[in-house]
């Protein structure tokens, strides 16, 4: 084809060069190849490089493996920090720093990326990033104490070098100087702080909230005596005088049977409802009255759930022998259910629930134990650590139930557990932390000859009470628990009146305990050993 147009222009190039040497032509048809090529095979600047990663405060030590390079199809990249190579890997197109255990301070990050063709050298970016692996300094108290259960507390404390404080969850800014304060409406049984400074270190410390017992002059009242005027009316009239202040009233006894008219739906299915009394009246009476009310929870010895379980199918709640059959220990078949299995642990936190619910002032679990025996003769469905860590994790998890209702938690241990608490799983100093009291049964009938140095316990009231409790008293030293002892007030091979209650009262005292709870199998008590309360 011939085209005008161009055949001119071709002319006229070619008129252009005609006066040219053939060399000089050449040299620049070279030149503008040279220069058109190197446009082609650019090599990657500064700008094609990108280093992510690096926030403007400082980095923890752990986010340097956080730093990732992109440097396009670019081969042979090398890192360096502070002018050593770093080894890297890649993860989806990106070299991803591994530089770990750096120490805290400034470092320099080079990027080293090499030019194509190679005799054009490489491209180095570089990066400046601070190190820093100090948390921030966190100070509140160990122990919150509010005035009683579901009321507000108020947490105080300095985090120097934090840039956010949480207090039970929610951000709380600290001022200029680190301090901050915060006021927690309705605390659980142990609230959460945590500190938090620019590279992410965290610090967090754990405050218990501890609530100081009103104190209590109490006996206890089974569920059928109070249907007994001629044993209800003697305890309310020493409540009238003065002598007591507190009556502890059974919600679940040693039978298995709930006493109350309870609507804890298990408690139904298993037939261990009876409506001894109406739990609403009875607390709206004494609390008439000025008297406190403890409900007495046996937990773990339940001949109903225990029986109900085996026949229905579920041996896995019963504590059984290494043969697999119920143990009996000498209490009767079915008679402990087992600590470790969900189900009977949930049974007794629900009935504990409704109890404070309702309006119960404390709930004081007995039995809150294993039975007693070689525990290599037994098996324990379930059990994954020791007997004494399950039983304390069975408080913990039942006192921010209680608390929420606005009711403190006690439990009632043996004398006995004071210095041996793998017995019967009574560890004293693991239980502390999940309870508001501790209540001792140190009766001096259920002490052997000799004990504390105590020739004979069951006629020296007061030598054991008073030795055995500044045991307990040592034992709990550092924490913020209470030692609210039980102490006899009934005859076990020794006559005891009230001159022997009293002994074990005034024991009580010496060591500091001005509160105890009585105990009379059959529910009469030696008023005369009292005097009107204060």
């Amino acid at each position: 084809m011939t085209d005008a147009a161009s055949g001119t222009a071709i002319v006229r190039t070619n008129a252009v060069l005609a006066g040219v040497p053939r060399s000089v032509v050449v040299g620049v048809g070279a030149a503008l190849a040279l220069l058109f090529g190197s446009l082609l095979l650019r090599p990657l600047s500064t700008e094609d490089i990108q280093i992510v990663g690096i926030p403007e405060h400082p980095i923890a030590s752990s986010a340097v493996g956080s730093i990732q390079i992109r440097a396009g199809t670019a081969d042979g990249v090398r890192v360096l920090v502070d002018g050593r190579e770093t080894p890297t890997v890649q993860q989806q197109g990106a070299h991803v720093v591994r530089a770990a255990g750096l120490p805290d301070g400034p470092h320099v990050l080079s990027v080293v990326v090499p030019r194509s063709p190679s005799w054009l050298g490489s491209t180095t970016t570089t990066r400046t990033f601070t190190v820093d692996s100090t948390p921030p300094e966190l100070r509140v108290d160990d122990s919150l104490r509010p005035d009683g259960p579901n009321k507000p507390v108020t947490v105080n404390g300095t985090a120097h070098g934090a840039t956010q404080v949480a207090v039970a969850g929610k951000p709380v800014p600290p001022d200029p100087q680190g301090g901050f304060s915060a006021v927690v409406d309705r605390p659980d049984r142990e609230v959460q702080v945590v500190a938090t400074d620019a590279a992410g270190n965290r610090t967090e410390r754990t405050m218990t909230v501890h609530i100081r017992h009103p104190g209590m002059r109490a006996v206890h009242l089974t569920g059928l005596a109070w249907t007994s005027d001629s044993l209800r009316e003697p305890i309310l009239e020493m409540a009238r005088q003065g002598k007591i202040d507190t009556i502890e009233l059974d919600i679940k006894d040693e039978s298995g049977e709930v006493v109350y008219d309870s609507a804890v739906p298990m408690a139904h299915q298993i037939g261990a409802v009876k409506g001894y009394y109406n739990a609403r009246q009875v607390l709206d009476q004494l609390h008439g009255m000025g008297v406190r009310v403890v409900g007495r929870l046996v937990a773990f010895k339940d001949p109903v759930l225990g029986a109900a379980s085996w026949q229905g199918g579920h041996p896995e709640r019963v504590v059984q022998t290494a043969g697999g059959q119920p143990w009996s220990s000498g209490y009767g078949a079915y008679a402990f259910t087992n600590f470790a299995d969900p189900v009977v642990v949930r049974y007794n936190i629900d009935i504990a629930a409704e109890a404070a619910a309702l309006g119960f002032d404390d709930i004081l679990y007995d039995y809150v134990r294993r039975p007693d025996g070689h525990l290599d003769q037994m098996r324990i469905p379930g059990l994954t650590t020791t007997p004494e860590a399950a039983i304390a994790d069975f408080l913990r998890q039942t006192q921010p139930e209680v608390r929420s209702r606005g009711a403190l938690l006690g439990a009632s241990v043996f004398g006995i557990a004071v210095d041996r608490p793998t017995e019967i799983a009574q560890d004293i100093r693991q239980i502390s932390h999940f309870v508001d009291y501790i209540s001792p049964m140190v009766y001096p009938s259920h002490w052997g000859p000799g004990e504390f140095g105590v020739g004979n316990p069951n006629s020296q009231p007061y030598d054991i009470v008073v030795r055995s409790l500044a045991a307990f008293a040592k034992t709990v030293e550092g924490t913020d628990v209470q030692i609210i002892p039980w102490l006899q007030d009934f005859s076990l091979g020794v006559s005891y009146g009230p001159g022997e209650v009293a002994a074990q009262i005034n024991a009580a005292r010496d060591n500091g305990m001005t509160s105890f709870l009585l105990w009379a199998p059959n529910c009469r008590y030696h008023d005369t050993a009292l005097g009107p309360t204060g």
